[in-house]
């Protein structure tokens, strides 16, 4: 007995047209090869050939031109440094005695007044740590309280220390 299912034919190989990479390579080149050939050919005419050498062409110059502008520059200065010398008279008064338990001013501080010999610009007294002016650097005084100060340099700056 035969099968009755019987195997389709083998399908037939399809035609396939060329692949896109000859259509890019060959086919595309090759029109516009014939193209232009067509336009160069077709344009040329016997009685309109003219020479490029026959007729004058124009020209194109270039011209450079530099400008250098000097500018004078000023020389250097000397630097003119003025020292000036300060001296310093230090008066010292002697200490008084304020142990006994007697009914004074309460306060317990001296006053600013004749004790020191280099006072701020406003009329008081300086202390240690405070900034000096720059007339007073080197300079020696004593503080509100009596104690010896001097003016000497403290890192990049000239302050007022216990001497």
């Amino acid at each position: 007995m035969a099968n009755p299912y019987i195997p389709p034919p083998p399908p037939a190989p399809p035609v396939r047209p060329a692949p896109k990479w000859a259509r890019k390579r060959y086919v595309l080149p090759a029109i516009g090869f014939a193209f232009f050939l067509g336009i160069g050919a077709g344009g040329q005419n016997g009685d309109s050939v003219k020479t490029a050498a026959g007729e004058p062409q124009p020209t194109a110059t270039v011209t450079a031109t530099a400008t250098a502008t000097a500018t004078a520059k000023p020389a250097p200065r000397p630097t003119v440094t003025k020292t000036v010398q300060v001296k310093v008279t230090v008066t010292a008064q002697a200490a008084t005695d304020s142990s006994g338990s007697g009914s004074g001013s309460g306060s317990g501080s001296q006053s600013a007044s004749g004790t020191c010999s280099i006072v701020s610009n406003s009329g008081n007294c300086y202390s240690a740590g405070e900034f000096c002016r720059n007339r007073d650097h080197g300079a020696t005084t004593t503080d509100a309280n009596g104690t010896s100060i001097t003016c000497a340099p403290s890192g990049s700056r000239w302050r007022w220390t216990y001497s």
